[in-house]
């Protein structure tokens, strides 16, 4: 048992004497280690002073370089023992090319592009200051040994070292540069994708309300009538949130401010037709909505509110557009009182002239194939007289042109009466009555005989008939498809079997040139000459026809393009040759159903003369004056004729102001019969 502690203790002392001297000299190592690095770094960086050389001064050239070499050797000399030959090469390497960690090494190396060095002169010293400047900085000058630290040694600044800095210069500005021009090429596309997407939005529909701040975009956008809108908006918005919540003392607040405000705004469209007492009626409503907001806001609740006044308004909308199209259906349909006092009078006169003086002169030019014949079907005196009166004034030989009218039997004596008292010049005219064509009649004529029956009859004049398709539609309910004189157009050989070419006019038109080039024109065989209308503005065959039906789909194009009532050069020859009226018959009598065209003569006239249409030049014939407002003026100017087709028409108060001066040149408003019928311009 002995033995064993002996020997235990004896291999314990044994373990602890070569711990001890392990320790020992790992202790050693690590106080050469701090040691010798700060004397190798202050020594590196040249901020101890070096020891001098006997027998050399310190300002020689020779003796710094050996002071530098031995102290370049002492550095190798301590750190080839701690550090290894790659990591010395990588400092030395590194050292050569930054230069010494001093404010030297910041000036040698420029900083960055955005920084520039300024340098001071004092009278016995240099001083250094690095300020914000250019983004070019120019080069510094080599630097010279101070007085004031002659112990320090100035990194040599080599060709090789400038060659490197500028080509990284050159590096770094480029890429600069590179995303500059990528971010100005970000914002560009950003730009314009904001564009395209604006151009998308309807700013009048989408609006800029809200009363919570103040609107900067339009500096002359009427803001206070849209402010003072806005604050009765939201003034209802809080009145029944507050009627609901039971705060009555802010209820009647609100209601008398909302009064206030509408009495204010009243019928004011812009800022300057505004009461001087609206600033202080938009103070005082501002307070108001302020102490209901604070009261009253609730985000959920007060959307509801305004969902439900957005759905009122747009029912609102909805029920006033319907209304405005019904008003404007019953005012082209009606006669104004001034041109149904006109033809009072004048058939009142005509029926009192002795029955030798009702006949015009001229009458042997009626069936001249050699004159120029124009046919005008219309009941409207005064808008007749427009389109004689205009095609005779632009005519450069009156005395070769004859008019052709026909009227219903109640503006037969007023028709006749007018161009009595006022004859076209040395033109010819006639006035017929349809209604005195006795071949022109229901067994005859299919047109008449749907007239007559008892489902058209229902259609017309009984307002509970079931709506039907296109029922609704109230231009197609227009007293003018009873008429006779809106389909004799397409009885126009029967009417006048001795003529060879007729030129179809309107009553809606005015002549602004000579017409007579049109009877020159070739139709290449064709029936009808007329303008094109499928460009931008108009439809094709597909708009007036129901293609939904087998025997419209069978035999046409929708994609044909459709042409214009309105001037029409017909060939009177070719007409009997193809049989027209007999093609308009059949697709007439297939079309009692109105199944596959609503009412009008356009769809039947786009199929009786499908590929036997001529197109002439469009400069002939200008047509919208009744319904758009964005003609060109010099398209109206240059035009032969301009139509006013549409429901404003130029005899009617609804009619566009701005198109209605070329339809009132033709009128003298001084004449006795205007006068007296108050007719005016």
């Amino acid at each position: 048992m002995m033995r064993r502690r002996g020997s235990s203790s004896n291999a314990s002392v044994h373990r602890s004497r070569i711990s001890g001297s392990w320790s020992s000299k790992t202790i050693t190592a690590l106080l050469v280690i701090v040691v010798l690095t700060p004397l190798v770094f202050f020594v590196g960086r040249g901020f101890l002073v070096p020891y001098a050389v006997p027998g050399k001064s310190e300002d020689s050239p020779d003796g710094n370089k050996q002071d530098a070499d031995w102290r370049e050797r002492l550095v190798l000399q301590n750190l080839k023992s701690l550090l290894s030959k790659e990591v010395i090469d990588v400092i030395v390497a590194n050292t050569n090319d930054l230069g010494p960690l001093s404010l030297d090494s910041f000036r040698k190396n420029n900083l960055s592009a955005s920084w520039r060095v300024v340098e001071k002169e004092h009278s016995n010293h240099t001083s250094m200051e690095v300020t914000k400047g250019t983004a070019h900085a120019k080069e510094p000058p080599r630097m010279k040994k101070d007085n004031a630290s002659e112990n320090h040694f100035d990194f040599v600044d080599t060709p090789a070292n400038q060659e490197r800095r500028r080509l990284r210069e050159k590096r770094r500005e480029k890429r600069v540069a590179d995303l500059l021009k990528k971010d100005d090429e970000v914002v560009l596309r950003l730009e314009n994708a904001a564009i395209e997407r604006s151009k998308s939005v309807d700013s009048a529909i989408l609006g800029k309300y809200n009363i919570w701040r103040k609107e900067n975009e339009n500096e002359n956008s009427d803001s206070t009538v849209r402010l003072i809108r806005d604050q009765i908006i939201m003034a209802r918005v809080y009145l029944s949130i507050s009627k609901m919540k039971n705060k009555l003392d802010l209820f009647q607040e609100l209601q008398n401010k909302l009064k206030e405000s509408q009495r204010a705004l009243g019928d004011a469209t812009s800022d300057a037709d505004l009461h001087r007492s609206a600033p202080e009626k938009i103070k005082a409503m501002g307070q108001i909505l302020s102490r209901a907001r604070e009261q009253l806001f609730d985000c959920k609740l007060v959307t509801s509110k305004l969902r439900a006044m957005l759905q009122s308004a747009e029912e609102q909308v909805r029920i006033l557009k319907k209304q405005s199209t019904f008003f404007s259906q019953l005012a082209a349909k009606t006669i104004p009182n001034g041109i149904h006092c006109l033809s009072m009078r004048l058939t009142i006169d005509y029926y009192l002239l002795q029955p030798e003086k009702r006949k015009f002169p001229q009458s042997e030019n009626l069936e001249n194939p050699n004159l120029f014949h124009y046919a005008l079907f219309s009941d409207n005196v005064l808008a007749a007289s427009v389109v004689v009166n205009s095609t005779i004034m632009n005519a450069k030989e009156p005395e070769k042109h004859v008019f052709h009218l026909v009227t219903d039997k109640l503006n037969f004596g007023a028709m006749n009466m007018w161009f009595l008292l006022n004859p076209p010049g040395k033109a010819t005219i006639h006035v017929e009555n349809v209604d005195a064509f006795k071949w022109l009649n229901s067994s005859y004529c299919p047109v008449l005989r749907q007239l007559e029956s008892a489902a058209m009859k229902d259609y017309y004049f009984k307002a509970d008939h079931p709506t039907t398709a296109g029922a609704s539609n109230l231009k197609y309910r227009n007293p003018k498809y009873l008429s006779m004189l809106n389909h004799l157009r397409f009885y126009l050989p029967q009417v006048y079997p001795k003529l060879d070419k007729i030129l179809f006019l309107d009553d809606d038109i005015v002549v602004q040139k000579d017409l007579t080039a049109l009877w020159s024109v070739d139709l290449h065989g064709k029936v009808n000459g007329a303008v094109e209308t499928c460009g931008e503005s108009f439809h094709r065959f597909d708009k007036y026809l129901n293609f939904s039906n087998p025997h419209i789909a069978r035999n046409f194009d929708p994609n044909a393009c459709g042409w214009a009532y309105g001037m029409n050069v017909f060939d009177l020859k070719a007409w009997k040759k193809k049989d027209i009226t007999g093609i308009y018959h059949k697709w007439q009598n297939m079309n009692e159903d109105r199944t596959l065209w609503k009412l009008g003569t356009l769809p039947p006239g786009l199929i009786t003369f499908y590929g036997l249409t001529h197109p002439l030049q469009k400069s002939w014939h200008v047509l919208g004056l009744g319904y758009n407002p964005s003609i060109d003026r010099s398209d109206i100017e240059n035009a032969a004729v301009v139509h006013y087709n549409g429901n404003m028409k130029p005899w009617l108060e609804i009619a566009m102001t701005k198109y209605r001066s070329y339809w009132t040149k033709y009128i003298k408003y001084d004449h006795p019969y205007l006068r007296r019928c108050n007719l005016t311009e």
